[in-house]
C-alpha cells in the first residue's frame, strides 16, 4: 500500500514539474492541438459530457441550445466588428481562424491556471431588415466536465455585446 503511494505522489511531482517547466501550450499539446476545428450549426450534435455551451438562434441548429442570443438592429458584418471590440478585454484569447465569407471566427481561450484549452465558434448571421443574430459554440477540449465555464463564457460575451450593441425595441 505504502510503495502504491510513493507511485503516485512521485507520478503527480513528475507531471506538476514537467507542467511548471514547460509551456502550458507544449504540455497540454500532449492531448492534441488546442483548437478544435470548425463547427457546422446546422449539423452539430452536442456532447455526452457536460463540457460545452451552445446558443443558437431558433430554427439554425439541430442540437438543443442552452441560450438564445438575442436580435441585434446592426446587420452581421457590423456585429463581428463589435463582438472583436468587445472581445478585445478577454484574457487569454486567440483568434485561430476567420472567415469573411460565412462571417464565422474560431477562438481558443486558455484558463487562467492550469492554461486548459477551449475552442469557440462565433457565426454572425443576417436577419431581414438589417437585423443580425450569432450563434457561439463554446467546448473544453480536455476534461469530462467544465465547471459551467463555457456556458458562463457565452453569457458574459453576449452581455457584453449587448452592451455595446442595441438590439431592437421588443426583441
Amino acid at each position: 500500500m505504502l510503495q502504491v503511494l510513493i507511485v503516485t505522489v512521485a507520478v503527480v511531482l513528475v507531471i506538476v514539474a514537467t507542467f511548471l517547466v514547460l509551456d502550458p501550450n507544449r504540455f497540454w499539446g500532449v492531448f492534441g492541438k488546442p483548437d478544435l476545428g470548425p463547427v457546422d450549426f446546422e449539423t452539430l450534435h452536442r456532447r455526452s459530457s457536460p463540457n460545452d455551451a451552445l446558443a443558437c438562434p431558433a430554427g439554425l441548429c439541430k442540437s438543443a441550445s442552452d441560450l438564445a442570443p438575442p436580435l441585434f438592429a446592426i446587420n452581421a458584418s457590423d456585429l463581428r466588428e463589435a463582438m472583436i471590440k468587445a472581445l478585445a478585454s478577454e484574457p487569454r484569447l486567440s483568434l485561430v481562424h476567420s472567415d469573411h465569407t460565412t462571417l464565422t471566427d474560431r477562438y481558443v481561450q486558455r484558463s487562467a491556471f492550469m492554461g486548459f484549452p477551449d475552442t469557440i465558434v462565433v457565426r454572425y448571421i443576417n436577419q431581414p431588415e438589417g437585423r443580425s443574430t450569432l450563434a457561439i459554440y463554446s467546448r473544453a477540449q480536455i476534461g469530462y466536465g467544465d465547471m459551467g465555464v463555457n456556458r458562463a463564457r457565452i453569457e458574459r460575451w453576449l452581455a457584453e455585446l449587448k452592451s455595446q450593441v442595441s438590439i431592437p425595441p421588443g426583441d
